[in-house]
């Protein structure tokens, strides 16, 4: 047999970590339902036309999709695995929208695929958490105040850090870059945004570079100055026009950022900050765009982006704006796994291990069992009749808190942990509600 080496981007969670998971996604499914999203699934693959183009290096990242028998007469990869949710949902959109209604509220859970070089919470394969909004026609701003509000209670309910929602406009720096004279708005976008990870000598560097937008040094300066502001209100607007620089595009700007940014003060003080540095790598955002971070963590990077596009879905005919953010599920939980922040209280869902004295008793093991299961109470059985000291072994190695037995005066149940055993009856024996299903646990709730 051949060794089996690991493939680096492809994250494989033990038992564990699969249950914190999978907790995490039932509570952000749910936080999504209660605001009135509806869940949607997407095909796998999209044209490579149609993924394409789309900024952020996306056509080195693209996994192109073809048959392993496909002749050498094939064109290539037609098909491709999608990057994101975005660009799949706006192709949705447009394949059903008489069947929508309008505005249209989705979530979409699935897994995502970029090929981009591995790293700390950067995968090929994972899994996103998607929540948009989308018009017919035309989409009115105060669903980009919603959105935010919407993660942040998914992340109230979450064993995780403080976090804060970075928000900023494109219009802003691209305004604000055409009163400079910058003709390669989109350029200076993706080297600006790059700030947090490289920071402001090397964005410096890249910004005046012949080979890139090649920008005198006092514009590069102005760009820089921009990017350093933040607020938590709208006191950025006078920031920003301290700097002296004039455009159309700008003033609009500055007005929608300032309408979200006391909007959402009105909602949920403190939760949104106006950072001007944010742009998101990805060309189809127009407007506002959001990145979150988890205080403590800044040097990670965002775990949750996103912002609005107003041209991404068009049939010709018809625009649908839409305006959306995206969890990073996978890359949240590399962070807290590797962190030591949050762990499950057990590996299993089980909570009761059904011991044998003898495998003749299997039968009635089985029955035992089921009647267990019936109220809810996750049960196994033993997998062998050994020793009963090498079946609570069994039961510990796994974290099964509670081992039930068969004793001549009837049947017990014993909680390994305490060594309290007692008499149980399989039709009214409940075990607490903690210990029904594996819980979550954070180094706070142990210190």
């Amino acid at each position: 047999m051949s060794k089996i080496s690991p493939i680096s981007g492809f994250p494989e969670f033990l038992p564990a970590d699969r249950i914190v998971e999978q907790h995490f996604l039932d509570v952000i499914r749910e936080t999504f339902e209660l605001h009135g999203f509806a869940s949607i699934e997407t095909r796998a693959v999209e044209p490579v036309e149609r993924l394409s183009n789309q900024g952020e290096d996306a056509d080195k990242e693209i996994y192109g999709v073809r048959r392993l028998g496909a002749s050498a007469d094939d064109e290539g990869p037609g098909l491709g695995l999608h990057f994101d949710l975005t660009v799949p949902f706006a192709r949705y959109v447009l394949e059903n929208s008489g069947k929508l209604a309008f505005p249209f509220r989705r979530y979409q859970i699935q897994r995502v695929w970029r090929g981009e070089r591995p790293q700390e919470g950067r995968f090929r394969e994972f899994t996103q958490a998607d929540i948009d909004i989308v018009g017919d026609g035309m989409l009115p701003f105060h669903y980009e105040v919603e959105l935010p509000l919407v993660i942040a209670d998914a992340f109230s309910k979450l064993p995780i850090p403080p976090f804060r929602i970075q928000v900023n406009n494109r219009q802003i720096p691209e305004g604000f870059y055409r009163g400079l004279g910058i003709e390669d708005v989109a350029a200076v976008l993706r080297i600006v945004d790059k700030l947090d990870k490289i920071g402001p000598d090397k964005v410096t560097q890249l910004l005046t570079a012949t080979d890139g937008p090649g920008l005198p040094a006092e514009t590069a300066k102005q760009v820089l100055r921009l990017a350093e502001i933040s607020a938590t209100d709208a006191s950025f607007v006078e920031q920003v026009r301290a700097l002296g620089v004039q455009h159309e595009i700008l003033n609009e700007g500055l007005e929608r950022l300032a309408a979200i940014m006391t909007a959402a003060n009105d909602h949920a003080p403190g939760l949104l900050v106006a950072d001007l540095k944010i742009a998101r790598g990805l060309d189809y955002y127009t407007g506002t765009v959001y990145e979150t971070q988890l205080i403590g963590h800044e040097s990670y990077g965002s775990i949750c982006s996103g912002g609005r596009y107003d041209s991404l879905a068009s049939d010709g005919k018809t625009i649908y704006p839409g305006v959306g953010i995206s969890i990073g599920v996978s890359r949240l939980l590399a962070r807290l796994f590797s962190q030591g922040l949050v762990k499950s209280t057990r590996s299993t869902p089980t909570a009761v291990l059904v011991a044998l004295n003898n495998e003749d008793e299997r039968g009635d093991a089985l029955r035992t069992a089921a009647a267990l299961r019936q109220r809810g109470i996750p049960v196994e059985v033993a997998p062998a009749a050994a020793k009963f000291g090498k079946q609570i072994k069994f039961a510990d190695r796994r974290g099964i808190p509670f081992v039930w037995f068969s004793t001549e005066t009837g049947p017990e149940v014993k909680d390994i942990r305490s060594g309290e055993q007692v008499p149980a009856d399989p039709a009214t024996w409940t075990p607490p509600a903690q210990d029904v299903r594996p819980g979550i646990e954070t180094p706070q709730e142990n210190s």
